[in-house]
């Protein structure tokens, strides 16, 4: 099995580093493989609309986006972790989002997803909303935890004293274990649920 965490954060050994790296270990004692992909400090642009994705499957912008599609289809896990910005995520990584979830093509159906906020002191409920609406509207089932998945931390390395959010980052990498093992014996014995044509309302008429 394999996860993919993306690291929001401008600092690749920052706080939401060490929030991610407390899973990688984990995950790593369970047999499941995982790659942090450092996504905060590249130089990506938001959605430019212009459709390239629904005949080819990739983005019209070559950049990480392309670069993460193949393994993200490869993957069984997501977790995205960002900094807190005015009760917000990393505007980068939401813009590496929006066209990674918008340019696939295939189906995330039963992939878990898992998002993790970092701050120093508030705005982490708002970020884990925002975040885990990416998999809400894709049929990933999210991964809960012990407690909201935050943790705290200002300065480089000060959420390595936060005792309580590392815990909650390792509560969070066991039940995503558990779900991504149990999902694959389900899809061996039952399939993917039952896909209908999708319906597109539009309230203008």
């Amino acid at each position: 099995m394999k996860v993919l965490l993306f690291n929001g954060s401008p600092h690749p050994h920052g706080n939401t580093a060490i929030a991610l790296e407390e899973m990688g270990r984990i995950f790593a004692s369970n047999d499941v493989d995982y790659e942090i992909i450092q996504v905060g400090n590249q130089n990506i642009r938001g959605c430019v609309a212009c459709g390239h994705c629904y005949t080819t499957g990739t983005c019209a912008i070559q950049d990480l986006v392309n670069e993460v599609l193949p393994k993200f289809e490869a993957a069984d896990g997501i977790v995205v972790g960002s900094p807190v910005y005015y009760a917000s995520a990393n505007g980068t990584l939401i813009s590496f989002l929006d066209r990674l979830f918008y340019a696939k093509s295939f189906d995330t159906r039963m992939k878990v997803g898992a998002s993790v906020a970092v701050a120093r002191r508030g705005g982490c409920s708002a970020t884990f909303d925002e975040l885990n609406k990416y998999f809400t509207i894709s049929g990933m089932p999210v991964a809960s935890s012990q407690y909201w998945n935050s943790v705290h931390g200002r300065l480089p390395g000060e959420a390595e004293q936060d005792g309580e959010g590392l815990q909650t980052m390792r509560t969070l990498a066991r039940n995503m274990v558990f779900l991504m093992k149990s999902i694959a014996l389900g899809k061996e014995a039952y399939g993917l649920p039952e896909k209908e044509p999708p319906i597109s309302t539009h309230f203008i008429h």
